[in-house]
């Protein structure tokens, strides 16, 4: 397929570009239909609500605040009636607005709608259909009537989920600023400007593609307005990260000498194959959430796992044309260069690498307590997590539904921004006046308010003392259902946004443990089956929840005790929401495994060969350790982007997954897995008898060597299966010889694999078939000495002495 694509360029490039301009196209003029719906079948707040819903039909719209404040005087005056009420007029006759109720009306409860000491007052704005459908034009329409009456000591702000939603970033702000730090990376990383736009442009494709179909998807299920948001940041960052892990591959081949097609074949054979299976865990990592049972979250699910498949199709297709576009072009000027100079690079894993490999293997105890001492300090704060929800009282503070939150607290209490009801049906007059009564008594209650009865339903208004966001208001509830209700002998429900946030956290709490052990478990399956193992993937879970503990620490130190929140432009803390775990920890999970499954396939593939275990964590971490970091750091450069977009669930979630990131490459696959896998040896790789012969096989990475390249067989007689060549390059004193280029050819002279000796020596070579083949030994700037080898169906051990003046003794 990957030949395909990079011989039919063009046709794959049109089909990308008329499939993205194509549902763009259809997307933009639909529109989007996103919606938060929190409720929870069966709990005490849905129950509330569908009351509500009964006494009052045809409610459905959701309603703005416009609040004022004067800084001298009454909001009575007549000065400032004179300002208002035509702007409220004017509010009132738009099309999609259904009634405005302000304070100088001549009506029962207009009067309550000013503050005590007069200087504060607000109006309620009906709009006729639900938040999120409410057109963008009719919403800032409201705010730029409402605000005109503003000036001469008279603030005026607009508040409420309709004026919210076109307060949040827009223009891609985030993502502009993650690509941009991401192209920075990428092209430290490659030298080339060419190079450094490919997976850039790939992200783009299928995180472009993603976005505009959930947005269609939104008009057929519900899909929450934070979903699109979360599918970029994800898809971004897989998308970017798959690309690099298959143009780093491809960039070797083509500097050990390959042709660009066989090159992009052998690229995909590889890179491409983990790529699969890294976006397959990421997404089995996202169905997980299913399990929570929590109709916010399905919706969350689609677009994010719909981003990460397209991210996986673009980086398996649409990669391999633009690799054909490009050609040798994707390698810098000065390594084009130097291989038209110097013939093939003779290069291989960088010298920090293998001394900090190195360095893993000397002192794996030490770096084991440091490790674990970091991490639990990081970890320590997640025992005070509390779940709840945030408000428009942690939007940024120059945004106006902010400013009217504070308005209404300053002038009403803090407890009027998340008023609660208790509503009961069938209960009479005096059932009612003894609860109103008893709640009146309540410490936690500001005020009450029974209104009439509707429909047979009886409503009774609370205004807590304290903010929706606050542990007293969660306990005033509680005292509500299990206190005030039965010894009023009144049946009612205790609703309102305040007590379902509280009901969605309370049962995502209680769900969280079988989510976990959801996906722990699947990813523990997984992994059994990639390298068939016992130790490994239990090692993998343990690391996944250590790395979820550590994120969760730092979350909760910055955005629910509110250390350094400033720096991110943040100025109030709060509980935090409480779908963000579950969200969090799919992506934490998923990521992990890609990490996971990367360094330790090719120490898996180094133990089959060798069964050294030192030799197989030692390799597999100097190989794979500078690929993973460069990924882990471009995961974190779009994740900390996020803080940009204005959204406090992005922004929590953002910095949350970038700490984990960092955490999770730099701590636990750079020092940790690799530290602890020398210390367990041959433990690492026991798999029981009888569960190998029933474990199916999973090739996580494919050969090197492309179909149709193996090699003629020689005169050993045909090729039949795969094989290796491995061994040490010495001097005759018996030094190790570091950077000697060795490769393997074919009889006729064709090159199958090149490597280079590490610091120890060692080099590994793939070989095709078993047959018979050339093994090609120099130094550095030395002439190549060559041998005949026959390999059959194990590994061929091949160790190789080399004099001083560049003569090969066996």
């Amino acid at each position: 397929m990957a030949r395909w694509c990079y011989r039919h360029r063009l046709v794959v490039l049109v089909l990308w570009v008329g499939v993205l301009f194509g549902v763009g196209a259809v997307g933009t003029s639909a529109g989007s239909d996103y919606s938060n719906d929190f409720a929870l079948p069966g709990t005490d707040s849905t129950r509330a609500n569908e009351l509500l819903e009964k006494a009052r039909p045809g409610g459905a719209g959701d309603a703005g605040t416009v609040v004022w404040r004067v800084a001298d005087g009454s909001v009575r005056d007549a000065g400032i009636r004179s300002r208002i009420e035509p702007a409220l007029r004017e509010i009132a006759g738009m099309n999609g607005i259904g009634v405005v109720s302000g304070p100088y009306a001549d009506e029962p409860g207009a009067a309550a709608r000013i503050s005590e000491d007069g200087r504060t007052a607000y109006a309620e704005v009906a709009f006729a259909q639900r938040a999120n459908a409410v057109p963008t034009e009719l919403a800032e329409a409201v705010v730029d009537t409402a605000r005109a009456a503003a000036g001469d000591g008279l603030r005026v702000e607009v508040g409420g989920q309709a004026i919210a939603r076109i307060q949040q970033a827009t223009g891609g702000t985030s993502e502009l600023v993650g690509i941009a730090a991401a192209a920075v990376v990428l092209f430290l990383a490659f030298g080339s400007f060419f190079a450094m736009l490919l997976p850039i442009v790939v992200a783009v494709f299928g995180v472009g593609i993603g976005l505009f179909s959930t947005m269609l998807l939104s008009h057929g299920t519900g899909i929450p307005d934070l979903a699109p948001l979360l599918g970029s940041l994800v898809g971004l960052g897989v998308g970017i990260d798959y690309a690099l892990f298959i143009v780093t591959r491809h960039r070797r081949a083509l500097l050990h000498g390959e042709d660009p097609v066989t090159s992009v074949g052998v690229a995909l054979n590889t890179a491409g194959r983990a790529v699969v299976f890294a976006g397959a865990t990421v997404c089995i990592a996202l169905a997980g959430m299913l399990v929570m049972n929590l109709r916010f979250l399905d919706g969350v699910v689609i677009a994010t796992t719909l981003t990460v498949v397209l991210s996986v199709l673009a980086a398996v297709t649409l990669l391999p044309a633009l690799l054909g576009f490009l050609g040798p072009r994707v390698l810098s000027r000065r390594q084009r260069r130097r291989l038209a100079e110097e013939g093939p690079e003779r290069g291989a894993t960088s010298g920090l690498a293998v001394r900090w490999s190195g360095q893993v293997q000397r002192r794996p105890k030490s770096l084991v307590a440091l490790a674990l001492v970091a991490l639990t300090v990081l970890a320590l704060p997640v025992l005070s997590l509390r779940l709840g929800a945030t408000d428009q009282g942690n939007h940024p503070e120059g945004q106006t539904t902010r400013q009217a939150y504070d308005l209404l607290a300053d002038g009403f209490g803090p407890g009027f921004n998340g008023p609660l009801v208790v509503v009961a049906e069938g209960a009479g007059p005096d059932a009612v006046r003894r609860l109103t009564a008893r709640i009146e008594g309540d410490e936690g209650v500001a005020r009450v308010a029974a209104l009439p009865p509707a429909g047979g339903v009886s409503v009774v208004q609370i205004v807590p003392t304290t903010s929706p966001q606050s542990e007293d208001t969660d306990r005033l509830i509680d005292r509500l259902r299990d206190d005030h209700l039965p010894r009023a002998g009144v049946d009612g429900h205790v609703g309102g946004v305040t007590a379902v946030f509280k009901d969605f956290a309370e049962q995502t709490g209680e769900r969280l443990p079988y989510f976990v052990a959801a996906i722990v478990g699947l990813g523990f399956v997984l992994l059994l089956i990639a390298f068939r193992s016992v130790l490994v993937p239990l090692t993998a879970a343990v690391m996944n929840l250590v790395a979820a503990a550590a994120s969760f620490g730092v979350v909760v130190a910055v955005f629910q005790w509110g250390w350094g929140l400033e720096l991110i432009g943040l100025d109030r803390s709060g509980p935090i929401s409480a779908f963000l775990p579950v969200i969090m920890l799919s992506l934490l999970f998923g990521l992990s495994m890609d990490y996971q499954v990367f360094l330790v396939s090719r120490m898996h593939e180094e133990w089959m060969h060798t069964r050294d275990n030192a030799r197989a964590v030692r390799v597999g971490l100097a190989e794979t350790s500078r690929v993973i970091n460069s990924a882990a750091l471009i995961m974190i450069c779009v994740f900390l982007a996020f803080v940009l977009s204005g959204d406090m669930e992005a922004v929590v979630a953002g910095a949350g997954l970038a700490v984990a990131v960092a955490v999770d490459a730099f701590i636990l696959r750079t020092a940790l897995v690799p530290a602890l896998m020398h210390l367990l040896g041959r433990s690492n790789w026991w798999l029981p008898g009888w569960l190998d012969r029933r474990l199916p096989h999973l090739a996580v990475e494919g050969s090197e060597v492309p179909p149709g390249a193996a090699p003629k067989p020689g005169a050993d007689g045909p090729a039949t299966g795969g094989s290796a060549v491995h061994g040490f390059i010495r001097t005759v004193e018996g030094g190790p010889v570091a950077g000697a280029v060795v490769t393997l050819r074919s009889v006729d002279g064709g090159t199958l694999d090149r490597v280079r000796s590490l610091a120890d020596g060692s080099y590994l070579l793939a070989a095709p078939a078993p047959g018979a083949y050339l093994l090609g030994v120099a130094e550095k700037g030395g002439a190549e000495h060559t041998r005949r080898v026959t390999t059959v169906d194990g590994p061929l051990v091949q160790d190789v002495e080399l004099a001083e003046d560049g003569v090969e003794v066996h």
